[in-house]
């Protein structure tokens, strides 16, 4: 499909996100398991749940507008930063330091989604889809959330027991 308008754009990039979604739900169990701090790893548990329903919300939006149909396409982007997180499990060993690496690699995960759903609502708004506008903007104010929490997690105690090791 070659992008010619501002919805051939919409369409693919929310495509391109949900491709993204999905692929997070099968990397959070396993940064869950990889984490040491049980605030983190409840963290990405919880995050999970809340991924599940970020994939029913863009379902929704495309109902919300008969003429929208999703591609399949795979988000390489969000490819890369999975696998950034799977080396930080693979070259660390369990413990702070690899719970400091497991929150960077999480929040970059967060920094690209918040760019992806501000991107979406922008468009939603231009092209009058109000709903769809409203139901990303729901998931967008939950990643940032989730942005906030790891922060947390990593200035309450993770980063300065990564920095005594």
């Amino acid at each position: 499909m070659q992008i010619k308008t501002a919805q051939d754009l919409f369409v693919h990039l929310l495509s391109d996100t949900y491709s993204a979604e999905k692929q997070i739900t099968r990397a959070l169990p396993k940064l869950a398991r990889a984490a040491s701090d049980e605030k983190l790893a409840e963290a990405f548990k919880m995050h999970l749940e809340e991924t599940h329903g970020q994939i029913e919300r863009i379902d929704k939006v495309v109902e919300s507008v008969p003429e929208l149909k999703l591609r399949r396409i795979k988000c390489v982007a969000m490819e890369g930063l999975i696998e950034e997180g799977q080396e930080v499990i693979d070259e660390i060993e369990k413990g702070p330091v690899r719970d400091a690496g497991l929150i960077a690699a999480a929040q970059k995960v967060e920094h690209y989604e918040i760019a992806a759903y501000g991107t979406l609502c922008t468009l939603a708004e231009q092209l009058g889809y109000t709903e769809a506008k409203n139901l990303l903007g729901e998931t967008l104010a939950e990643e940032k959330s989730t942005d906030g929490k790891l922060t947390t997690i990593a200035e309450a105690g993770v980063n300065t027991k990564a920095s005594t090791k």
